[in-house]
């Protein structure tokens, strides 16, 4: 049964409250703590500053994220085991931190921007496996990466 005095209504506080405790469990996770120290070391105040923003807009639509995640995400070599255990402990913290509508709308787009991130990245079974295509000059582009699909990703898509 959900804590009746967590706060069920979205606000500015608990967004903040939520990526403080969030990446503060990050940071001490085993798969996924070595991943963001190795990039963000020094600089962990800026980074909840910009996701406090990015979930701003994302449940509150304040517009005050200017950023491309897409791009951030692209050189961590992530799979979708990371993506499994980023949403498993943000459940977790929207659970410990609200309930009622609040923490459904934060799972919801949860879901969602792991789902784009993967198709964004080509990762896993969200990889677009596309027949690679001829080149202009009769020869098909050279295969970008592989993926944890098994899938190629096409220099032209």
């Amino acid at each position: 049964m959900p804590n009746p005095d967590l706060p069920q209504e979205l606000s500015e506080a608990l967004v903040e409250r939520l990526m403080q405790v969030f990446y503060a469990r990050i940071r001490e996770d085993v798969m996924l703590g070595p991943i963001f120290e190795s990039r963000l070391a020094g600089r962990w105040d800026r980074h909840l500053a910009a996701m406090t923003a990015f979930w701003s807009s994302v449940v509150l639509m304040s517009g005050r994220y200017r950023g491309q995640p897409h791009v951030a995400h692209q050189p961590l070599g992530l799979g979708p085991e990371h993506f499994r255990r980023w949403l498993a402990l943000f459940e977790a913290t929207v659970a410990d931190l609200c309930a009622g509508q609040a923490a459904a709308v934060f799972v919801d787009k949860a879901h969602r921007i792991a789902e784009s991130l993967q198709v964004g990245l080509n990762i896993g079974d969200k990889a677009l496996c596309l027949p690679r295509r001829a080149g202009t000059a009769g020869a098909a582009p050279p295969p970008v990466a592989d993926n944890a699909s098994g899938c190629h990703a096409s220099a032209s898509h």
